[in-house]
């Protein structure tokens, strides 16, 4: 998944160039807008796309976007161990909120961790892997 952000050559809303019909700047409107509908939102679904942007961050790290990973520009095996390890702890401390949801992130980080030993010139012992402190050793 990407995200697309304004170039700066976009036009950007200012006070002075748009409001919104309660008087306010579109961009304070907007803001207003999402903190509202974050608060509507089940904590599962937050953690949930919390961990989908790890994963898919994660993916990307490993090269796994490109037909050949090994050639990857944006390949960074260290970047990709954070990442790996972060969603392995909100994993690991989310699980017994997730229900249904778990099983499936679970299999996606056990195939990032795999990906990372496959990608790795020298592979970490067993247990010392990315997120492995979290999740057991992964083979």
């Amino acid at each position: 998944m990407r995200v697309r952000v304004a170039a700066v050559t976009e036009p950007q809303p200012t006070p002075l160039t748009s409001t919104d019909p309660t008087g306010e700047p579109a961009h304070v409107a907007d803001l207003q807008d999402n903190v509202r509908d974050l608060a509507d939102v089940p904590s599962v679904e937050v953690i949930s796309r919390a961990a989908v942007m790890l994963m898919s961050a994660a993916a990307e790290k490993l090269g796994l976007a490109d037909e050949d990973p090994d050639s990857a520009a944006t390949r960074d095996l260290d970047e990709a161990r954070r990442l790996i390890t972060a969603l392995a702890g909100l994993v690991t401390a989310s699980v017994e909120y997730l229900g249904a949801h778990a099983g499936p992130i679970r299999d996606g980080l056990q195939t990032l961790q795999r990906a990372f030993r496959e990608a790795s010139a020298i592979p970490d012992a067993p247990g010392q892997g990315p997120g492995e402190k979290y999740t057991g050793p992964v083979y």
